[in-house]
């Protein structure tokens, strides 16, 4: 935000000590990310938001006095790639649970919703962020739908990025999910690079796998991010190449530990933390990018390195020139700690107001509502017929899944089928059918699969959350309980049912777009996500290494290998092409 002329005046005056500051802070040990070192004795001048320069410890010209007591002061955290929709929090939920553990920046991609409510979904979100103290930039998707294999609410095309380009908290170009039409150099991907690169703003990667000339190939077209680095090796060939490399914890990811092991002091500058898709339930126990703070140092990597990857390093990445360091002219976005190595705010500050303490939120957020996003069910005449997989062959594809992971495996197996030659479960297997309904227009589109490693024993489990098009996703035994989650979902306008022997044992709405909900806050909600998990758990008999919820809403997800479902049917990501079920 552009400064009038009387208040850089006033700015300057007040690093001159010549007039009151707003705040002091003083008796802090500054964690200086740009020298890599700890600075005591010295009071931290704010005046107009910003940070205007430091003095002597005992200098108290100011409207309020902070008095550190020896903590750490950091930079405010900055998650530079994340799904706001993931947290099934409204916007304003969403900042009352992640500001109290020092995050105040995000790079949020709207992917999510914008899969469900096209640009209506990104202009809902803008408005929506508008409210809260949270600092929040967007990128634009860039792959809605995420493949031509499915489909999803909406099309984003290059003229719809174009309209929305030039907003003022648009940072660039979302994830480019689809690497194999970026490597095969589509003109529909280019067309949009275009638009980004029109506009000098930034590009997110997104290449699993990918080595050698292909990430060549991926990163000439202007990529420059990476998230979906497995091990420290790609980790190591993206820094290498000019590559920004986002350690991620989400809930299903956890990648930041092994990633951490090859994080090197010179490397390190292209190294961010973000955690793209994470549930209440960790928020609340774990804490945001604090915890990937954490996770580093608990992994070799230096406290202040850590730091500086939360800060300065994710707001170089991304052109954010105004934070990412204690310095003058730096917003004043300021997390004070006891423990640097297991940062937990004590205060918080955001654009020089102090916005949390103690884990408390501080500030009255205001909720934002729009009928073009709410609601967002439509599966048409859905029968159970339409979930019956009749096969051809007893030898079929399986999607296995893995445990901590999105990453599938395409096994072979055998499997039983009845008179009719339809599939039925084994007791004696981890074989369940899986199913993904499209919901958005009505069209009928039903995809049936099946899936190994979720271990579900008993019942169905369906979600109005499977990434990226977000259709409706289902896991059973038996047809008939499939069937009655699927009209449960379509009952409560989208979110979670479990349910066993023909009866709903436990459903949650999720009223905007089908992906987040209107007012539970975020102890309220993972209570309730909590609950869902238990009961997927210990009655429905799911896996205990895998998260019931998030595991399942990644299933549809085709651009994550190996093998995946869309309401067209099994997709192998590998391959890059729709697969029979029959092996």
């Amino acid at each position: 935000m552009a400064r009038s002329k009387q208040m850089l005046k006033s700015m300057i005056r007040a690093a001159m000590l010549q007039e009151r500051c707003d705040i002091v802070i003083r008796n802090s040990r500054i964690v200086d990310v740009c020298n890599h070192q700890i600075v005591s004795g010295k009071s931290i001048l704010i005046k107009g938001g910003c940070i205007v320069g430091f003095a002597d410890n005992d200098y108290q010209d100011a409207n309020q006095i902070i008095d550190a007591r020896g903590q750490f002061a950091m930079p405010g955290f900055i998650n530079a790639h994340v799904h706001i929709e993931s947290s099934h929090l409204s916007m304003d939920q969403f900042a009352k649970a992640v500001i109290p553990f020092g995050t105040t920046t995000v790079i949020a991609d709207p992917h999510e919703i914008c899969n469900v409510c096209g640009l209506d979904g990104l202009d809902y979100l803008y408005e929506a962020s508008e409210k809260t103290p949270l600092s929040v930039f967007f990128m634009i998707p860039s792959c809605v739908p995420a493949t031509r294999f499915e489909h999803s609410g909406a099309e984003i095309k290059a003229a719809d990025i174009e309209s929305r380009m030039n907003l003022e908290r648009v940072l660039g170009l979302g994830e480019l999910m689809d690497y194999v039409g970026v490597i095969n150099a589509s003109d529909d991907i280019l067309d949009k690079i275009a638009v980004a690169e029109k506009h000098n703003k930034v590009i997110d990667g997104h290449s699993p796998l990918l080595k050698d000339n292909s990430l060549d190939a991926y990163i000439v077209s202007g990529a420059m991010t990476d998230h979906e680095c497995a091990t420290p090796e790609e980790l190591r060939e993206r820094t290498s190449k000019g590559m920004y490399v986002l350690l991620r914890q989400g809930s299903a990811c956890h990648d930041t530990a092994k990633l951490s092991k090859g994080v090197d002091e010179y490397n390190s500058r292209f190294c961010l933390f973000c955690t793209d898709d994470r549930q209440p339930g960790s928020i609340f126990a774990e804490g945001d990018i604090n915890n990937n703070v954490r996770i580093a140092i608990e992994n070799g990597i230096n406290p202040i390195t850590a730091i500086q990857m939360a800060s300065l390093n994710a707001a170089t990445a991304h052109n954010l020139r105004d934070r990412g360091s204690i310095t003058p002219g730096k917003r004043a976005d300021i997390i004070l700690s006891k423990s640097i190595s297991k940062p937990v705010p004590s205060c918080v500050l955001i654009g020089g107001k102090v916005v949390a303490r103690d884990g408390e939120y501080l500030v009255d957020t205001a909720s934002v509502e729009s009928d073009k996003v709410m609601g967002k069910v439509n599966i048409g005449l859905f029968r159970k017929s339409d979930i019956a997989l009749k096969l051809n062959s007893k030898k079929v594809h399986v999607i296995k899944v893995n445990p901590g992971s999105v990453v599938t495996d395409d096994v072979i197996e055998e499997v039983e089928t009845d008179e009719k030659g339809r599939f039925v479960c084994s007791q004696d297997k981890d074989i369940v059918k899986i199913a993904v309904i499209e919901r958005h227009k009505g069209t009928g589109n039903v995809g049936v699969g099946l899936l190994t490693g979720y271990g579900l024993k008993r019942g169905a489990i369906a979600l109005s959350i499977a990434h990226d098009s977000h259709n409706l996703i289902v896991v059973g035994r038996n047809d008939d309980d499939m069937f009655a989650a699927i009209k449960e979902l379509e009952n409560i306008r989208g979110g979670i049912a479990l349910v066993n022997e023909g009866r709903v044992i436990k459903s949650l709405p999720h009223e905007i777009a089908g992906l987040m909900t209107a007012k539970r806050g975020l102890l309220d909600l993972s209570h309730e996500l909590d609950e869902i998990n238990r009961i997927a758990i210990d009655e429905l008999g799911v896996s205990p290494e895998v998260e019931p919820v998030m595991t399942l809403c990644f299933m549809a997800l085709p651009v994550i290998p190996s093998l995946k479902i869309t309401d067209n049917g099994l997709f192998d990501v590998i391959r890059f092409k729709p697969i029979p079920v029959e092996a």
